[in-house]
């Protein structure tokens, strides 16, 4: 049966135009879903102390670890429903989004219980200054109490993503993101309730994204004869969501912890040291989200294209995705190494702060250009369905590299943050390394079949 003509046709046309115009509006919600985090420290930073600072921070940085999870969990929907798209299934298609759905609330409900039951020892964990450990758990425990949010605008906007519509996240998440600057505003600036009120507002923001959403869902059923799309639970369709997508989430939840792990040993440094870092990740995140962006959008791509038996498509995609995000990063370098401090003074008043946070960047923003390469093949390899060795690679380079590093770097008397920050672009150029050796294989292999 055919599809509905409400989905995108990644298969026809130009490779390069089809691909940027995908990719534009998956980085323009990208970019105005960051400024969630970014919105909160900058409003924080401004309104409040450096103890606030790095409870938002180190905070955010467990909510973002969380999310990555969730993100990682949408990629098995995004490259099925894609594939489904990609072979005119629409049937199939209506049965991975209803069964999407009921997974997804599955996985809030549970990760709702757990963080707001767990945030204190999660800031413990994450070596939170004593100073900005109420700050730290308080973050933790509202935005824990609304991530059935943050779960379900993830969840529909991989679902838009696997249909070819990457339109309908970024109109959401500029609804969203105006809400969370009006409550930052009123919660931190007015109201001066600190990390509390950045909170609220990008749980309430959230919540606005995650209902508009559903109610633009049921206009976008890929099978004309299924018009309204509710959860249901499809066990092939789970299991073939969790087939794909759990690899990826792993590998969200340990590279998070690795960023994690290296924000406690950095903690261990101060609190100067601390909110530096904070602001740097934060900056990091803005930084990323051009390779993390043709990543989603490769993803989705080559999911479609695959399906098709249009494999040689999404080979091209992924030369064209090396250019962009390569390209881009160099400037970011760039910009990062000469002017680290004052892009940081954009989230802080305290030139200390300021100053830790260039001297990190100065080093950790190399990362900006290789890392393009490496997401690259990776959403080419997610689109094929490899998602196991993407997980794997991720994890390898963390943990044998990032971490590491980052740790024995610690231990060295007089260390800077300029040198600990070379354990991200150390642990990237490994993972290029093992990537591209099994990309030659996959190829290869590929090749014998066809």
């Amino acid at each position: 049966m055919s599809i509905s003509n409400e989905h995108k046709d990644l298969t026809t046309g130009v490779v390069w135009k089809k691909l940027l115009r995908f990719a534009l509006p998956i980085f323009s919600a990208s970019l105005l879903q960051s400024l969630y985090g970014t919105v909160d420290l900058l409003v924080v930073g401004h309104f409040a102390d450096s103890a606030a600072v790095s409870g938002v921070s180190t905070g955010g940085m467990t909510m973002q670890t969380l999310t990555g999870v969730v993100f990682g969990l949408t990629t098995g929907v995004t490259v099925l429903l894609g594939q489904n798209i990609g072979k005119k299934d629409g049937p199939a298609g209506a049965r991975t989004i209803s069964a999407a759905l009921s997974l997804f609330i599955l996985v809030a409900l549970g990760l709702t219980a757990v963080i707001t039951a767990l945030a204190g020892p999660l800031a413990v964990v994450m070596n939170a200054p004593e100073l900005a450990y109420d700050d730290t758990v308080t973050y933790i425990r509202i935005c824990g109490g609304g991530i059935i949010c943050i779960v379900l605008y993830n969840a529909i906007s991989g679902i838009f993503r696997g249909m070819g519509d990457s339109k309908t996240p970024l109109i959401l998440v500029g609804v969203a993101c105006a809400v969370n600057v009006v409550g930052d505003l009123l919660f931190v600036g007015l109201c001066g309730m600190g990390t509390a009120g950045a909170a609220i507002a990008t749980v309430i923001a959230q919540g606005v994204s995650a209902v508009c959403a559903f109610l633009l869902l049921q206009k976008k059923s890929p099978d004309p004869t299924q018009r309204t799309l509710r959860p249901k639970l499809y066990g092939h369709e789970i299991k073939k969501i969790l087939f794909y997508g759990v690899p990826i989430a792993m590998q969200e939840l340990l590279t998070g912890v690795s960023f994690m792990v290296i924000l406690a040993i950095l903690n261990s440094f101060g609190l100067t040291a601390s909110a530096g870092v904070g602001i740097a990740e934060r900056l990091a995140g803005l930084f990323f989200i051009i390779p993390g962006s043709m990543l989603a959008a490769l993803s989705a791509f080559s999911a479609q294209n695959v399906g098709a038996g249009r494999r040689e498509r999404a080979r091209t995609a992924m030369f064209v995705s090396m250019l962009v995000t390569c390209s881009a990063g160099l400037l970011v370098f760039l910009a990062s190494f000469w002017h680290g401090e004052l892009l940081a003074s954009l989230f802080s008043n305290v030139p200390e702060d300021c100053a830790a946070a260039g001297d990190y960047l100065r080093s950790y923003s190399i990362d900006c250009v290789m890392v393009g390469i490496n997401f690259s093949i990776m959403g080419y390899l997610n689109g094929n369905g490899k998602t196991g060795f993407v997980a794997l690679q991720g994890i390898l380079s963390a943990f044998l590299v990032r971490i590491p590093f980052s740790y024995f770097m610690s231990k060295v008397e007089g260390v800077t943050l300029f040198q600990i920050g070379f354990a991200t672009p150390m642990a990237t150029v490994f993972a290029i390394v093992i990537t591209v050796i099994y990309l030659t294989h996959f190829e290869r292999k590929m090749k014998k079949a066809d």
